[in-house]
């Protein structure tokens, strides 16, 4: 444009063409994302939220301009369910993707992408630095740049991005150290340890040493923040800092306690998007909210519609903090960890826990072989073994109660099962209520074993549980016969056990082995199931399971036989786990694996032979 010779309109055009350039620039039309994931970290070891953990500066500045959740959950206590469920925002019992490690990928629900996918549609720059580690198959747009060297400037000028970035420096596998020798900041002599730990040497310098490994992650993220300041993005950028899911400590990560689900959250506000929600930056909720409801909330932030298939919802935005500040419940499971299965499912509600373990003779210290790498969990186990632990410390090392109901403000480490105290009959009741009818609404697949799933489900799982859902509401009314007396579930026992349907005769016999010596009444059928007179080898596992467990016959010759007849790595790994239940759990049975006639050797059928090899 050509400027008007007047002097006075071009002294005036001038100035203010000045002016404009001394004005701050203006602020980007959608928010930026940047998630900070602490691996294998649960609440208990940040003083943010709990006076026995450590200082973490980074996270607090983090706190002082967003919002501290208190009750954030993984919905999973293992890696890869938990970032499944975080980036599907969908419950992995529903969609398939339960198991860690996978035995085989389930597929994305039927018009359904993953989160991330969607934001990179809406015009988003998406970085995952770096890891995945995910259940379900992703689609070819998640991620615009999925690599260590993956980075918001990578971006286009002006492009909205998600930038995820996961820190190692916590990670299970940090604590697989050898000896106590090394240096370490914090003091083992006044770090706090669990009172179901045994509060030994091993024990404490492990604590300590974990608590370092944070405080180092603390100063990672800080580095990262700095050079999201330093590039003029903090005021426009959402900061979302959280752990993956609990640990590392025994009884952490792999278990559906609260060391293993209850997870720190919180969420800086930036101040050029603080109009999109109604938080007060500096505060702190006491609402439920779950891995299911992350991705949700970014989609909700930066203005895509959220899909209806999801589980979750939102938990920032206009008019929300009350609502999400009223949320009160919270839904967990446990299945298979490596080798090691297991099937567990909580509810919370409030102050409130109820745990349900469909399999209560797994107990917890069961064998995985990534666990034991870790000198306090070998030491756990000596000392149980020693007969040198009191009954809180002995109690993840022996069968659990099929139900628990424990008091978080009263109980805070699960140590008090309220389960058989007449005065809290009433929230027992309302809590396994609740939760078995979530099971039989998401049509838990779990109820079904895996080998069964993959095979049959796993090409379109959700379907498949709705199709199949009468069916698995039975399996989970079998499986409830264990919560009263023997008397009253003699009758339900008998019925599952004569079914044309083998998974009800897998949920009959594993009922008998909740109840052991009271289910005698059903050791000749038991018998009768384990002699080659079943069609399904898990069938005649679980029966002789039965007769291990209650010390009524010796359930070597049938296992061994089950073993040698699969041909299928998934089935041979169940049975696997109802070995080394029976060899190294009580009363104890010798078994002779001979690997030759193993027909099915997958990658963690090789991890229990490894471990009967020693």
């Amino acid at each position: 444009m050509k400027i008007p010779a007047s002097p006075t309109l071009r002294f005036l055009l001038f100035t203010l063409f000045s002016l404009s350039l001394m004005l701050p620039a203006t602020a980007a039309d959608k928010p930026n994302f940047l998630w900070l994931i602490s691996e294998d970290n649960s609440i208990h070891y940040l003083d943010l939220f709990d006076p026995n953990g450590t200082s973490t500066p980074n996270i607090e500045a983090l706190a002082e301009h967003g919002v501290i959740f208190e009750r954030a959950f993984s919905n999973s206590p293992v890696c890869s369910v938990a970032r499944t469920t975080l980036i599907t925002s969908c419950y992995g019992p529903r969609i398939g993707t339960q198991y860690h490690r996978r035995s085989a990928m389930a597929p994305m629900p039927k018009g359904l992408k993953m989160w991330p996918e969607l934001l990179r549609e809406a015009g988003y720059y998406t970085v995952n630095n770096n890891k995945t580690d995910y259940n379900a198959t992703p689609g070819k747009e998640v991620w615009d740049m999925n690599s260590t060297k993956g980075h918001w400037r990578k971006r286009k000028a002006g492009q909205p991005f998600l930038h995820k970035q996961s820190f190692k420096t916590t990670h299970e596998s940090s604590l697989h150290f050898k000896d106590l020798n090394k240096p370490i900041n914090h003091n083992p002599a006044s770090v706090f340890v669990q009172p179901y730990f045994p509060n030994t040497e091993t024990f404490r310098y492990t604590a300590a040493r974990y608590r370092d490994n944070i405080q180092e992650v603390d100063k990672q993220m800080g580095a990262v923040i700095d050079r999201l300041e330093n590039d003029g993005l903090l005021e426009d950028t959402f900061i979302f800092y959280f752990g993956d899911h609990g640990g590392v400590m025994p009884r952490g990560k792999g278990y559906a306690y609260e060391s293993g689900l209850h997870v720190p959250l919180v969420v800086r506000i930036p101040q050029n998007f603080a109009h999109l929600v109604d938080a007060e930056p500096g505060s702190r909720s006491k609402g439920f909210v779950s891995f299911v409801d992350l991705g949700p909330t970014v989609l909700h932030l930066a203005g895509v519609d959220v899909p209806a298939q999801v589980d979750g919802e939102p938990i920032l935005g206009k008019q929300l903090a009350a609502e999400v500040a009223a949320r009160d419940t919270a839904f967990g499971y446990a299945d298979r960890f490596d080798e090691k299965y297991d099937l567990v499912r909580t509810f919370r509600k409030g102050r409130f826990k109820y745990m349900r373990s469909f399999q209560p003779f797994n107990f917890d210290s069961l064998q995985n072989n990534y666990r034991y790498r870790q000198l306090a969990y070998t030491e756990w186990r000596e000392l149980y073994e020693a007969g040198e632990l009191n009954d809180v410390q002995s109690a993840f090392h022996r069968p659990r109660a099929p139900e628990a109901l424990y008091d978080l403000e009263a109980d805070p480490h699960e140590t008090v099962n309220l389960a058989g105290q007449p005065e809290h009959a009433a929230v027992l009741g309302e809590l396994r209520d609740s939760l078995h009818a979530h099971m039989k609404d998401i049509a838990d697949l779990s109820m079904i074993p895996e080998h069964v799933m993959v095979r049959d489900a796993l090409a379109n799982p959700v379907a498949y549980g709705k199709q199949h859902r009468e069916k698995i509401v039975g399996y989970i009314d079998t499986a409830n016969l264990s919560l009263g007396s023997f008397e009253e579930a003699e009758a339900g026992i008998g019925k599952a056990l004569a079914s044309a349907d083998p998974w009800q005769r897998y949920w009959g016999m594993i009922v008998c082995s909740c109840f052991g010596k009271a289910a005698k009444p059903f050791a000749d059928r038991a018998r009768k199931l384990a002699a080659d007179q079943d069609e399904e080898g898990l069938v005649r596992t679980r029966a002789a399971e039965f007769l291990g467990l209650a010390g009524f016959e010796d359930p070597a010759p049938v296992i061994l036989d089950v073993l040698a007849r699969s041909e299928d790595d998934v089935e041979t790994l169940l049975v696997f786990n109802s070995l080394v239940l029976l060899r190294d759990g009580e009363p104890g049975y010798a078994f002779e694996v001979d690997p030759k006639k193993v027909k099915s050797k997958g990658g963690e059928v090789e991890r229990r032979l490894e471990y009967l090899a020693k």
